[in-house]
């Protein structure tokens, strides 16, 4: 066996039939990260020695028969941002340099009350604020399939740690496509569920114990090689958990198990005024004419009659907002409470204009990004786009739109561009669709590349 490109749930049900043992399991991934992560920056605050412990502890609990859960030894990383105790959370900031959370976060006790063995956290954009993972505390994450080219951000250490096979799993942050850009750009999976499906208590550093101010458009969700896997771990985290009041009481159940003839899908090879790749374009309607070959009902979409540039800069406003309350000292003329009011209403709309869409089609199949991986760069340098410069503040365009609207989408494989990048296309559906959506994704594995080996690793 290959460990290190196991899926999640075959590296368990491994360790759980005694095939191989959970240190063996985590030797295997260190090896890896070893031999790979000088060249990458993915994995940073590395715990060798609590990994180990902690794997050790596996095997003893499997020997005594005691109860397992489904991540039993499985070892994993996290995003520089879950508040882990014990372990350093920096969210590349210097002034966090040295921070350990007195406690986990809820979704960091899920998984290691799952059995996973956590090893390392996974390099960001400095204060989760760029699409390029780089910081001054640990440098610049590349991307294995060309490390030249950007592994993407917020969350580009835990895409590029995954895609290398240094990690199976990671859980990465989505305010504006930070879970889905990088995904897209390294090849694999990455789910940005419903607003308020998944605890954000814990998910960013707070060394002065704050009140939060980030509770609209971000989301945590998981990053993986299979769709599978999205669905065991978004199960492992998902829902209500005491601490944080914004999670809604919905049930959270198995994936569902989709026949793509019974299925309505849109398709849009851009938005309106929204720049995009020929490559990624000409991949979505490839794929939709592959959809609808196998029976699905498929159709270019008619989307809502909505102002997606206004929505963005919405959106933007709104995060804004989110910041200015989080200052330690309010500012000389503070946004009037009205505005955010306002604000609210306007994305109101947007929100139930998109949900009436969903109420004609089960999925939207759309870009997740305007280009694949592009190269080094300083924040704000325009992209090129087919010979042609657009603007670095519209990569996330197509991914964001989703942010402001809350609706669940994801990321997945698609083949390759003229460079030989990875392409990744967005599959976004109902809220609180995340069972549908993911099997949806899953009865599309066929028609789609998924998860392909970057050479060398």
């Amino acid at each position: 066996m290959d460990l290190v490109f196991l899926s999640v749930a075959e590296l368990a049900t491994a360790i759980r039939n005694r095939k191989i043992s959970a240190v063996e399991a985590l030797d295997a991934h260190l090896a890896q990260l070893d031999a790979h992560n000088g060249a990458i920056k993915a994995v940073i605050s590395l715990d060798r020695k609590g990994a180990r412990e902690r794997a050790k502890k596996a095997d003893t609990a499997l020997a005594h028969g005691e109860p397992l859960g489904p991540l039993h030894g499985v070892p994993f990383t996290l995003k520089d941002m879950h508040e882990t105790s014990g372990m350093k959370t920096t969210v590349g900031f210097p002034p966090f340099a040295d921070y350990v959370a007195r406690q986990d976060s809820p979704v960091v006790a899920r998984l290691k009350a799952a059995g996973g063995v956590l090893m390392a956290k996974t390099n960001v954009a400095m204060m989760l604020s760029d699409w390029q993972s780089n910081n001054p505390l640990f440098g610049r994450t590349s991307n294995p399939w060309n490390l030249e080219r950007t592994a993407g951000g917020s969350s580009g250490g835990a895409a590029a740690a995954v895609v290398a096979g240094m990690t199976p799993f990671d859980v990465g942050t989505d305010m504006q496509d930070s879970i889905r850009l990088p995904a897209a750009f390294c090849g694999i999976y990455g789910l940005k569920p419903t607003e308020h499906r998944i605890s954000l208590a814990g998910a960013f550093p707070d060394p002065g114990g704050a009140e939060r101010s980030v509770r609209l458009m971000s989301c945590l969700g998981p990053l993986a090689r299979s769709v599978e896997d999205l669905a065991l771990i978004y199960r492992i985290i998902a829902g209500p958990d005491g601490r944080d009041t914004d999670l809604a009481p919905v049930p959270v159940e198995d994936m569902a198990k989709v026949d793509l003839k019974t299925l309505r899908i849109a398709f849009a090879p851009s938005f309106p005024g929204f720049p995009v790749a020929g490559d990624i374009g000409t991949a979505v309607e490839n794929l939709a004419r592959r959809l609808q070959s196998a029976g699905a009902a498929v159709e270019e979409a008619k989307l809502p009659e909505l102002d997606l540039h206004d929505d963005l800069a919405q959106g933007g406003g709104l995060i804004g907002m989110m910041m200015e309350a989080a200052q330690p000292e309010p500012p000389d003329e503070p946004t009037p409470v009205s505005r955010w009011f306002e604000a609210l209403a306007r994305r109101d709309r947007s929100i139930l204009a998109w949900d009436n869409f969903f109420d004609s089609y089960d999925a939207l199949l759309c870009p997740v990004a305007m280009t694949t991986a592009f190269p080094h760069c300083e924040p704000g340098t325009p992209i090129k786009v087919d010979g042609q410069e657009q603007s670095y503040w519209m990569l996330p365009a197509h991914g964001a739109v989703f942010n402001y609207s809350g609706h669940p989408a994801l990321s997945m494989p698609c083949g390759q561009d003229s460079d030989g990048l990875p392409i990744g296309l967005q599959l976004v559906g109902k809220r609180w669709s995340e069972p549908r959506l993911l099997g949806i994704a899953r009865a599309m594995m066929p028609l789609t590349s998924g998860f392909r080996r970057p050479p060398g690793y």
